[in-house]
């Protein structure tokens, strides 16, 4: 299954990573979708485009970038 990370910014708190999380949840093609504050890292699995991803976390108000 395609795996995409992303680096997001901004998030402060648990409430934070729950808000990431169902909106990269909530992106067509999303089969699972894992937040870590501490490293802001967010790991996506299943066939959603990064750019679809991206514009989610952002509409939730944080920073998002590919991460190589």
């Amino acid at each position: 299954m395609p795996t995409v990370q992303l680096q997001v910014t901004g998030m402060t708190c648990s409430h934070c990573v729950a808000a990431v999380t169902q909106a990269l949840k909530s992106v067509p093609g999303t089969q699972d979708a894992q937040v870590d504050l501490t490293s802001g890292r967010a790991t996506v699995q299943g066939s959603a485009a990064p750019e679809a991803l991206i514009k989610a976390v952002e509409e939730e108000g944080y920073s998002a970038v590919l991460k190589q």
